[in-house]
């Protein structure tokens, strides 16, 4: 830290609220699973759907702002102190964000019928007080060149809003929903488009590799921002030709982006080749969304979507989770049979979710896709919960 302080001995509290991953993975990881098995309530009948939301809806606000939006807290208060160098966030005022992050889980899956302004308000608190707070800490840390990630998440927190306002007025969400889910992809590019080839330099470096990974350059500037221009598009005109064939292009980009980073070289560690594997199904969103459009009924557009959101997102974000939360409870940044299986667990379920559309029983793979990642997030939690609560020394 730059003040030469080791946040661990200034900070007296419980484990759990000592920094940001430990509350929010856990909570993310609880509520997929959780989000999940209520989606297969609503679908068979069993469980009614709750407030105002539709069934559709409520799945996808709940793992796209719920989930992703908990992944994005615990990532943003964990990394910004090392961006910064100032103490994180802790104690009492970690526990509240927290509260604010559950209140809003807990207010869109009671089965009261509460006013849609308090639903929203209420859900709302959590990405306004998160943005709040990293605004603070990235200024007071004179560190403006992540600003821009923040900018992300401050578009990210609009689709939220936007999304609870598309609802009331027009009873579903839609733009919304491309505009929420274009602002994680390019969290995604710009992030992970960092740590992917950073953590694979290092990992092959220690191992005297001759191929390094692509340093980043000219062509990943232009990638991310045609990416960024294809997915502005799609989320204002997703259906006309021209969209299709921009998002295809900016898929065989990303595909070259990707291949520069010598990931078939990391096949030895699981923790470093997910993060190659998570990214990979970003480029085959694009390639699969641009040609749902361009040739619609070549790719069912469900499918396609599925693979932004339970393959890139899905891998991606737990590849991160378990990566910080080895490194930041003590263990060795090295995968063990447990976080293989999660990988290996989350990998089939964003193909099988992928593949249902071309089956004869969908259902089945539908069902396989929701069992292995419920199985996938319990198993996460099973393997850090105790790292979490627990342990109090920090990496």
């Amino acid at each position: 830290m730059a003040n030469g302080m080791d946040p661990a001995a200034r900070y007296r509290g419980p484990a759990f609220f000592s920094q940001g991953i430990r509350p929010f993975f856990f909570g993310a990881s609880l509520w997929a699973a959780i989000a999940m098995l209520v989606w297969i309530g609503f679908l068979s009948g069993s469980i009614p759907i709750p407030g105002n939301f539709g069934a559709v809806d409520w799945h996808i606000h709940s793992l796209l702002f719920g989930y992703v939006g908990a992944v994005i807290g615990g990532f943003l208060l964990t990394a910004i102190p090392n961006w910064t160098g100032r103490f994180p966030l802790s104690g009492w005022r970690l526990a509240g964000l927290f509260a604010f992050w559950a209140a809003g889980r807990l207010v869109l899956i009671q089965p009261w019928s509460l006013p849609a302004v308090m639903v929203a308000a209420i859900d709302l608190s959590f990405p306004i007080l998160l943005i709040a707070a990293a605004t603070r800490e990235l200024i007071a840390g004179d560190n403006r060149r992540n600003l821009r990630v923040l900018a992300l998440v401050v578009l990210f927190g609009a689709s939220n809003a936007l999304f609870h306002w598309e609802v009331w007025r027009d009873g579903a969400a839609d733009l919304s929903v491309r505009l929420g889910l274009s602002s994680v992809l390019l969290l995604i590019l710009l992030v992970g488009g960092r740590v992917v080839p950073s953590f694979t330099r290092n990992w092959l470096a220690k191992r005297d590799a001759t191929r390094l990974p692509a340093p980043f350059g000219r062509f990943d500037m232009v990638t991310i921002a045609l990416s960024a221009l294809a997915l502005l598009i799609w989320t204002s005109v997703p259906d006309a030709f021209w969209t299709g064939t921009i998002l295809v292009i900016a898929g065989l980009l990303n595909s070259i982006r990707i291949g520069r980073w010598a990931g078939g070289r990391t096949l030895g560690e699981p923790l470093v080749a997910i993060l190659h594997l998570g990214f990979a199904f970003v480029p085959l969103g694009f390639l699969a969304t641009g040609m749902s459009v361009m040739v619609p009924g070549s790719v069912p557009a469900n499918a396609a979507l599925h693979s932004w959101t339970a393959g890139a997102i899905g891998l991606m974000t737990m590849a991160i989770m378990t990566r910080a939360s080895l490194g930041h409870t003590g263990g060795a940044l090295i995968a063990d049979r447990t976080i293989t299986a999660i990988y290996v667990l989350l990998f089939a379920s964003s193909v099988m979710r992928m593949m249902s559309p071309y089956a004869n029983n969908g259902t089945m793979l539908l069902n396989g896709a929701a069992g292995c990642w419920i199985v996938g997030f319990c198993l996460f939690i099973a393997r850090f919960v105790k790292g979490f609560f627990l342990v109090s020394s920090i990496r």
